[in-house]
Formats: structure tokens, C-alpha cells, sequence
């Protein structure tokens, strides 16, 4: 099987069924090396620019849904063009990036790909896209409801449950307590400590 075609049928098991062609076709236009990897806790995608290396690399987490894995790709693409149309000084969520995710996400903006949900606050998004989409809430709080539907029963948001509520997280039980801003008080049990969390972190109820 050819590097083309592999590149094709990995793209069409994550990808909304209406991007996987446009999103080859950024790759056949200018190839990288393209891998899927494990979930990392502290990325979704990665683009690292070696100038040993006639042919840059980007890695995508196996894990993300469809909706996700789709914008974490472009985002990573605009990095590789950025980088190549404008050299390597160039700051990584610069101007330059922000020019090129905006131009290559575009075609994409519609809801025969995204579902209206998503699509609204990712319009928003891109009028000045930011260097992570976890950092725009209302984008994404509607990308993590796509997570939960391949979940067990009883799996939400931080955001979503009642003050009060005991949750699971991780492993670890907490009890969430007030809310402030982006991230919730919670005192974990039985330890006592508490804890700030993110108001958008999936966690399972623990029904009382």
C-alpha cells in the first residue's frame, strides 16, 4: 500500500466523512510525515519543525473525536505552511498562523462538516484563533459533548452537574463546591484538600 493511501484511510477513521478528501489533499499538496499517536494529557497535536530534515512531522492523539481530531489537524497543517511560506522566526501562534489556519480552515466552516453546535462558536473562534481551542470555553464545552456520547451512562461535564454532586475523576472522588469562572472548588474525599478544576473536565457522577 502507498504512503498516499495509508495517509487516506488513516484520515478517513477519525475524520468527519465530508473533510477526509480536502484534508488529504492538504497533505498531497505539501506531505509531512503524518502519525496518530496515544492520548497525551498535555497535547492534541503537535507540529515540530526540524531543519535536519527535508520532510516535518505531525502527530494527532488517537483518541480525540471526529470534530476535534479535524480542527487539531488544520491547526497543526497551518503550523507547517506558516513556518515554510514565512521562515522559521516567525512566532508559532503568530500573525502568520493565525492568517493561514483562518485561509485553510475556511473551506471547512460549513455544517454539512460540523454540526451547527460546534460550527457557530468555531466561526467566532477563528475571527482570532487562539494557540489551543481548550482555551476558548464556549468551543469547547459543544466539541467535548461529541466525547461524551462514546461514553458509559452517567458521564458529563464539571460544568453540568449540581453544586454539591459527588464525582469521579481520574480515579479520585471529589465533591464540587462553588464555581469560579472557568474552574470549579472541589474538595476531594476523604483527604479534605481542595482542589481547582477545569469546568469543562469530563467526570462520572457518583450517585448518592
Amino acid at each position: 500500500m502507498s504512503t498516499a493511501q495509508k495517509i487516506f484511510n488513516s484520515l478517513n477513521l477519525h475524520l468527519p466523512e465530508n473533510s477526509v478528501q480536502y484534508c488529504w489533499d492538504l497533505w498531497n499538496e505539501d506531505p509531512f510525515n503524518f502519525l496518530i499517536t496515544k492520548s497525551r494529557s498535555t497535547k492534541l497535536g503537535d507540529f515540530r519543525y526540524r531543519k535536519d530534515r527535508p520532510i516535518q512531522t505531525i502527530t494527532i492523539n488517537s483518541d480525540l473525536n471526529t470534530f476535534q481530531f479535524l480542527i487539531t489537524y488544520i491547526h497543526e497543517v497551518a503550523h507547517h505552511r506558516a513556518f515554510k511560506n514565512y521562515g522559521i522566526a516567525i512566532k508559532p501562534h503568530g500573525l502568520e498562523w493565525k492568517k493561514t489556519f483562518q485561509e485553510i480552515i475556511s473551506p471547512m466552516l460549513s455544517d454539512l462538516v460540523f454540526p451547527k453546535d460546534i460550527l457557530i462558536p468555531l466561526k467566532r473562534h477563528m475571527l482570532n484563533p487562539k494557540a489551543s481551542t481548550g482555551a476558548d470555553l464556549f468551543l469547547n464545552r459543544e466539541i467535548k459533548k461529541y466525547n461524551l456520547q462514546n461514553q458509559e451512562p452517567g458521564h458529563s461535564l464539571l460544568n453540568d452537574i449540581k453544586l454539591g454532586s459527588i464525582f469521579e475523576l481520574k480515579g479520585r472522588k471529589f465533591q464540587k463546591e462553588t464555581v469560579r469562572r472557568t474552574r470549579v472548588l472541589c474538595i476531594e474525599i476523604p483527604s479534605g484538600k481542595k482542589y481547582l478544576i477545569s469546568a469543562h473536565a469530563e467526570v462520572r457522577k457518583i450517585e448518592a
